[in-house]
């Protein structure tokens, strides 16, 4: 028989709550418009003790306030390439864009987020937008700016890996610890200039920025290039799915003070 927990037991393992994204998909003829998120991500929340909640596309700044209002902390999932238009820069041919409907939320999003100082965490084109957002930038096209550069994407091979070096003092760090690391790498976009009020936590060595954090009291918020909710991942790269958490879980006990 099914246990249900009681409201006293709820109340005493109570979860945070995380938002994420998902890609977006115009009506293409018959095929209607959908969103869809692979199962890496909500997987990897749920495993650290978290309750993953799938954002669809708001197109109305109140509705993305009510529901951040509910949320302990957001998750930016990766995807294809953001337009360097908004931000600015030309459109370079190598470029993918996102569905402008996804990309017009999920900037919208990352901004309330930074304004609240809400936990976030971006992985792949989640991290280039929280370093965008904040007033960094990126490399349009790692070959084309870096030509020494290891290669950080394989057409050919999707489990394509490459070692990194850990900052001492980071996330990153308490999460890898020592030893020899390889994560994936699946990406031809880059983190150039680190936002202000951020620092890098993990890079390739051929120079390319693979992890970010924040360095300001008031907000838990980091990155990673790297994607360490997929099955190419290591296991230990679960841990950063729990450095999270517990960067919520802090926020959550502040927040609590605070009241």
């Amino acid at each position: 028989m099914a246990h249900y927990a009681s409201e006293r037991e709820c109340e005493a393992m109570t979860k945070p709550v995380i938002g994420m994204n998902a890609d977006f998909r115009s009506a293409k003829g018959e095929t209607p418009a959908y969103s869809c998120v692979a199962a890496g991500y909500y997987d990897a929340i749920i495993n650290v003790g978290g309750i993953p909640v799938i954002l669809p596309p708001y197109e109305c700044v109140e509705d993305i306030e009510t529901v951040l209002d509910r949320l302990d902390g957001v998750m930016l999932v990766g995807g294809a390439d953001l337009d360097p238009r908004r931000d600015g820069w030309m459109l370079h041919p190598t470029i993918q864009l996102q569905d402008s409907r996804r990309e017009s939320f999920d900037r919208c999003m990352m901004r309330l987020v930074s304004e609240r100082r809400m936990p976030m965490f971006g992985i792949g084109a989640g991290m280039q937008l929280l370093n965008v957002s904040q007033g960094g930038n990126l490399m349009l096209h790692i070959p084309d700016d870096r030509p020494n550069a290891l290669p950080h994407k394989d057409p050919l091979d999707p489990a394509h890996r490459h070692t990194l070096e850990l900052v001492p003092g980071t996330i990153m760090e308490r999460v890898y610890g020592d030893g020899e690391l390889r994560v994936n790498s699946m990406h031809h976009m880059a983190v150039d200039e680190v936002a202000p009020g951020f620092k890098v936590s993990a890079i390739c060595p051929d120079g390319i920025v693979e992890a970010i954090e924040s360095t300001m009291s008031d907000w838990f918020a980091m990155g990673t290039q790297f994607h360490p909710e997929a099955s190419t991942a290591s296991a230990l790269d679960v841990r950063i799915f729990e450095e999270f958490i517990l960067g919520v879980a802090e926020f959550q006990g502040a927040v609590r003070l605070v009241a």
